[in-house]
């Protein structure tokens, strides 16, 4: 089969129109890379694709064919029928009262042709939230400042945030992914480079709020922590050893002394996050015995293996195993705390949570994962305006192929891991659901090719999570949208992605609120674009410069942006143009959510990440400039509440 026809089979786009006009056309060695990279996908004959029923009405799905009729079918699920049936037309009606989940369908006709088909059965649409209009505290927790933690924002800092957000009339606090990174690369922090998106970042667990831990256990940990807590930026590898130090001494007394309560508690975690927390723990310990990435370990090790696991679970390294495992449960419980907190509260929304689009290729999920995650393609994008040369992320992502084999429950997997704590969850370029543009290893971002991956029914498993977690769903849908996408994504209850600053028409104008959709997040700027401060004073444009960068905007476009921003507050009734005025605007637009971002507020200039920077700028690890107990004195609570009246929580002080 030529590679023309293989692309077909796997959903690969080997030529495409960039968003610069240009035909762009993958050369022949890079696409044989991508399609080497994929698995098998399978070719069915009765339907067009993975089965999707939404369970509202009388749902039908259309055939593809019969083939000699009478069409037998099956649903299985948690290995037991729970119905059947047969068709002699082109078409099947389901029977009421479905279960919702993840299903495999079987298809036989009268001459023993028979397939297996993945099939999820998912409500109409997302969870929609119980509110007209709220906004958000948008945070980045590492960079909180309090005169208790141990050089960077932890959960217990998170809980003032909560209590910070309640007095201002907000609905929940939104954070940057807390996926779990590599505690051996400490220095490697950026949020959205997770070794896995199923566990937690342990470097955001206070240590002092684990019951077995005394400030004995690590007799220098306060004068070391009130050192870490000096300077303005995290000091990631020497706060990362500290607070190993300490939760490897809360282990060691748990191990010894902890209650009998307490370690039902502990099992009971472990039986609930099983297997996956197994096989993670599993992961980490094999990890730190071996150099290079997974795919370089022993043969025996290069693929997940129960027995294997057990046998690691029975040697030395038993206390290994259960080490990550408690910490896991420790940054879990202590944010389950937040989350609980904010409810007790009365907020609607209470944690707001991003998810990343991918992983390190050499970490968990990419290990766990082999079949449904591509390890030698990374997710990017193609050449634009401000990348002419494309995107590499560097992310692996999951490919359409691994995922129908496995009823798609390794997407399910992640997106409940984020809302099991969550109110609301942003998916980090939810374009990806249709179609990723991916560059095989060794190759430029100019020579990736669009793979396209079952966008309905990935749209189901997000309602299915979203319905039984009621949590809502916002999708980061910025860039080159394809016709309809935004169409699907909300017929299925996911709210858009609005940023301010590129709601702009062509000629540059701000467009006013009723431009804005309800079921939408608004927010005036990201971690990746300046913050007002900084976008007023140019300081932006500067920094860039300054790198090296093109900050794609010369003087002048920023002083006719500046403008244009006045103008359409006026036509507002807005006669200022400082943050206030800015909120009370955004304020106004029939969006449910606001976003607010903390740096705003306190009037930081520099911006948390500038894209295309490594070490050139310190990204993920600039400090707020005010400790957590001072915030509220340093914002200007009168005018925030002014702006902010028509969608403020009630019972803000």
């Amino acid at each position: 089969m030529d590679l023309l026809a293989q692309a077909r089979i796997k959903g690969v786009q080997s030529e495409f129109i960039d968003a610069l006009g240009k035909l762009r056309v993958t050369a022949p060695e890079a696409l044989k890379s991508i399609l080497d990279a994929l698995p098998e996908k399978r070719v069915y004959r009765f339907v067009s694709g993975p089965v999707v029923v939404r369970a509202l009405g009388r749902p039908r799905t259309e055939l593809a064919s019969v083939g000699a009729p009478p069409l037998q079918w099956k649903i299985a699920g948690n290995g037991n029928v729970i119905a059947a049936g047969e068709t002699r037309e082109p078409v099947i009606a389901w029977p009421a009262g479905l279960a919702l989940g993840y299903h495999r369908l079987t298809l036989t006709d009268a001459e023993g042709a028979s397939e297996d088909v993945p099939m999820i059965v998912a409500p109409e649409r997302c969870f929609g939230g119980d509110f007209d209009r709220g906004w958000l505290l948008a945070v980045q927790l590492y960079s909180v400042r309090s005169d208790r933690n141990w050089g960077i924002g932890d959960f217990t800092d998170l809980a003032g945030l909560v209590r910070l957000a309640k007095q201002l009339g907000a609905d929940g606090v939104g954070l940057n992914p807390l996926h779990v990174l590599f505690d051996d690369h400490p220095a490697d922090c950026s949020p959205y480079s997770p070794n896995s998106r199923l566990f937690l970042n342990p470097l955001y667990i206070d240590v002092e709020a684990i019951p077995e831990f005394s400030a004995d256990l690590v007799p220098d940990a306060a004068a070391t922590a009130a050192r870490l807590r000096e300077g303005d930026r995290v000091p990631y590898t020497d706060m990362a050893a500290l607070k190993w130090l300490g939760l490897r001494a809360a282990f060691n007394s748990f191990v010894t002394s902890a209650s009998e309560a307490r370690r039902n508690a502990f099992d009971a975690f472990r039986a609930e996050r099983a297997p996956l927390l197994s096989r993670f723990a599993c992961f980490e310990v094999l990890r730190h015995r071996f150099t290079g990435p997974w795919w370089e370990w022993p043969q025996e090790w290069q693929q997940p293996d129960e027995a294997k696991f057990a046998e690691l679970r029975n040697c030395p390294d038993k206390r290994e195993v259960e080490f990550v495992e408690f910490v896991q449960w420790t940054a879990d419980s202590q944010l389950h705390a937040a989350k609980e907190l904010a409810s007790q509260l009365g907020m609607r929304v209470g944690l707001y949570l991003d998810v990343a689009v991918g992983v390190q290729s050499n970490g968990f999920d990419a290990w766990n994962e082999q079949t449904a995650i591509s390890r030698h393609l990374a997710v990017g994008a193609p050449p634009d305006v401000l990348n002419t040369i494309g995107q590499d992320w560097g992310l692996a992502g999951f490919n359409a192929g691994g995922l129908e084999a496995q009823s798609f429950v390794p997407f399910a997997d992640m997106l409940a891991a984020s809302m099991r704590h969550a109110g609301a969850i942003r998916l980090d370029h939810v374009l990806g659901l249709k179609r990723l543009y991916l560059v095989p290893r060794g190759f430029k971002p100019d020579n990736g090719a669009y793979v396209q991956m079952p966008f309905e029914a990935l749209l189901a498993a997000v309602a299915r999570e979203s319905a039984a977690h009621e949590c809502i769903v916002i999708g980061e849908d910025l860039g080159t949208v394809p016709e309809g996408f935004r169409e699907m994504m909300q017929d299925f209850g996911i709210w858009s992605y609005l940023v301010m600053m590129f709601e702009r028409d062509d000629a540059g104008h701000f467009r006013n609120v009723d431009h804005y959709r309800p079921n939408a997040l608004v927010t005036l700027n990201t971690h990746d674009l300046s913050t007002y401060a900084g976008w007023r004073s140019f300081s932006d444009l500067k920094m860039k410069r300054s790198l090296g960068l093109d900050p794609g905007e010369n003087d002048q476009a920023r002083w006719d942006a500046l403008g244009g921003l006045d103008e359409i507050l006026r036509q507002n009734g807005i006669s200022a143009n400082d943050l206030y005025s800015v909120l009370a605007f955004l304020s106004r637009t029939p969006s449910r959510l606001l976003a607010v971002s903390m740096e705003d507020l306190l009037g930081v200039i520099d911006q948390p990440n500038i894209p295309g920077t490594i070490d050139e700028h310190p990204n993920w690890r600039q400090r707020l400039p005010v400790a957590l107990d001072k915030i509220a004195s340093k914002i200007d609570l009168a005018a925030l509440k002014a702006a902010t009246r028509e969608r403020s929580l009630p019972g803000g002080n």
